[in-house]
């Protein structure tokens, strides 16, 4: 018997509640399938399975609130079987066709509080059309915006002081020009399209990645009192949220992806992140974070590493800058990379090196093609 519990969805959930369960007793599903959909203070999240099976029981009910490590459902591993007894429900749930719960986000419909009227109380389109009718004709009350976005601040807060207070930092910050980037990418992308073109920060993130496996006490996990190193490199991309706050979801195997695949999956990967729409694997795999402020931003971000990471690094805005390059003094467009790093898993120099690795791959952008 295998069991599936709440997974934590990054260092600021302690909690989430299920609110909608996509199989059912006797289901039979594969590694990776998305099985429940969990809100929590920052996105309603598509939870993955990664174990194969049956599904045995739903131990949890759509609605309930309950701690990450709870036992949401027990499966039946490939070829085993239970003993016949009378069937118990100790939860019963409603089913919500995927289409009545499309339809109920785009109408911003809590579908918890949709009754049913389909075989059984199941949720018809008819019935998210009729609640979202009846929210309209109701007296305006205030609105819940306010509340979430409280509640992700709390959240935030309470794991950036997790971070401050167990995790000793230090920091390193690098001037890294990028005419060479800029130049290679601006000819590059003349040649395609305009939905096909690839933003700086996606030849950041490549550089970084490819640091990242070259030093690999960056590039993992602070678990029981020890580093533990990351088989493959998941950059953490720090978005802003258009209701304030924000989130740090992964794009997977950074290190090994095209320079347009990695486009497509941050346009991808932002797109829903605003629209609170994420997996579970996007929110609990990062092994390191960048954040990038782009052209609005400031010159410098010294960044809080998300635990259990133990590296974060930042890029500021694209600035011309007066530099002293080939014993001639040039002004050159560069950003200002910096590092915040977990003294328990690295140290300074090592810092350092990681940098400069940034900055010479940044040099080489042809190389990052590959």
């Amino acid at each position: 018997m295998i069991e599936f519990t709440m997974p934590a969805l990054g260092s600021d959930m302690d909690e989430g509640t299920l609110t909608e369960w996509l199989v059912k007793p006797g289901d039979r599903i594969s590694r990776g399938q998305v099985v429940a959909i969990v809100e929590t203070t920052k996105a309603a999240v598509e939870i993955e399975c990664w174990q194969e099976g049956t599904v045995n029981e739903l131990v949890v009910a759509a609605g309930e609130t309950v701690q990450v490590g709870t036992v949401l459902a027990t499966l039946l591993e490939p070829g085993e079987r239970v003993a016949a007894t009378p069937p118990t429900t100790p939860h019963r749930r409603r089913w919500v066709s995927p289409a009545a719960r499309r339809l109920a986000r785009s109408l911003n419909v809590d579908i918890d509080n949709v009754r049913g009227t389909g075989p059984q109380g199941a949720v018809t389109l008819g019935d998210v059309e009729h609640a979202a009718k009846e929210a309209a004709t109701k007296p305006a009350t205030e609105t819940t915006a306010a509340d979430r976005a409280a509640a992700m601040r709390r959240s935030i807060a309470v794991a950036m002081s997790r971070s401050k207070r167990e995790i000793p930092h230090y920091y390193l910050a690098d001037e890294i020009p990028m005419e060479t980037s800029l130049t290679w990418l601006s000819a590059r992308n003349a040649q395609r399209s305009i939905t096909e073109r690839v933003l700086p920060a996606v030849l950041q993130l490549k550089a970084v990645a490819r640091a990242a496996r070259r030093f690999g006490e960056f590039n993992g996990f602070w678990r029981d009192g020890g580093f533990q190193p990351a088989t493959a490199v998941h950059i953490g991309v720090a978005i802003s949220l258009r209701g304030g706050g924000l989130v740090a979801p992964a794009i997977h195997d950074v290190a090994d992806k095209k320079l347009d695949e990695l486009m497509a999956d941050l346009t991808d990967l932002v797109a829903r992140a605003r629209a609170g729409s994420l997996r579970s694997s996007e929110m609990s795999d990062p092994t390191i974070t960048v954040t990038n402020l782009g052209d609005q931003g400031v010159d410098t971000v010294f960044g809080v590493i998300y635990p259990p990471q133990v590296a974060l690094v930042g890029f500021g805005k694209p600035t011309q800058r007066v530099c002293v390059i080939d014993g001639g003094i040039r002004v050159v467009t560069a950003v200002r990379g910096t590092l915040a790093a977990d003294h328990r898993a690295s140290d300074g120099h090592r810092g350092a090196l990681f940098l400069a690795a940034i900055n010479e791959l940044l040099q080489q952008p042809d190389l990052l093609e590959k």
